[in-house]
């Protein structure tokens, strides 16, 4: 049987005093192209959407129902760090930039940040890490949903700004693709310089 996330660390949280707990997660940590995306959740346990789980289990059709449905009846913050900052501050630097704008972006601050992996960053509020985080917390999972929906609606706009690039299909990962098309037209003002495959073909 599969484990789903549930509301185990959410509780855990509560029983300390907590009374707003947000979870965190990103999109776009590896991208070639495109900024980096977070989100930040609060859920109201009340009124939990059925279904929510890692983004990266979804279908594209149940992420977008669900998020929809997060945005109706959750407080949700986004934030996002620019492919400028990311090559200025490097993608870990650049991620933690784009959690804090996600929190400061929910309606008030929260007394606990769950956030996806092992880091705990500033954010503003107490923060715990939690590994696999998306696979365990709702909360995380539902901030999985709407930073990789979020910004896979950025990447088909961009698609349509810069044609033959295909970012609507690879939403600027590093596909076969993908590098086929930056050495027929070269680089975007979207592309990462400080990624390697990026700098090679800047030089």
């Amino acid at each position: 049987m599969t484990n789903a996330p549930d509301l185990s660390l959410e509780t855990d949280a509560f029983a300390t005093g907590a009374k707003n707990v947000c979870g965190i997660d990103e999109a776009g940590r590896g991208p070639w192209a495109g900024p980096v995306v977070a989100a930040a959740v609060i859920l109201d346990t009340a009124w939990l959407p059925h279904g929510i789980n890692d983004s990266k289990k979804l279908t594209e059709r149940a992420r977008d129902e669900l998020a929809a449905a997060i945005h109706t009846h959750a407080q949700v913050g986004v934030g996002l760090a620019t492919v400028e900052e990311i090559d200025r501050l490097n993608i870990r630097a650049a991620t933690f930039l784009a959690m804090a704008r996600a929190v400061a972006a929910l309606p008030a601050l929260p007394d606990m940040a769950l956030i996806d992996g092992r880091d705990t960053p500033d954010v503003g509020c107490p923060a715990r890490a939690v590994i696999k985080g998306d696979g365990r917390s709702l909360s995380i999972a539902a901030a999985s949903i709407i930073a990789k929906t979020t910004r896979d609606a950025m990447m088909v706009a961009m698609d349509a700004d810069f044609p033959g690039y295909g970012f609507a299909r690879h939403k600027g990962y590093g596909t076969k693709a993908h590098r086929a098309a930056l050495e027929k037209l070269g680089i975007t003002p979207h592309h990462r310089k400080s990624f390697a495959p990026i700098a090679l073909l800047h030089r």
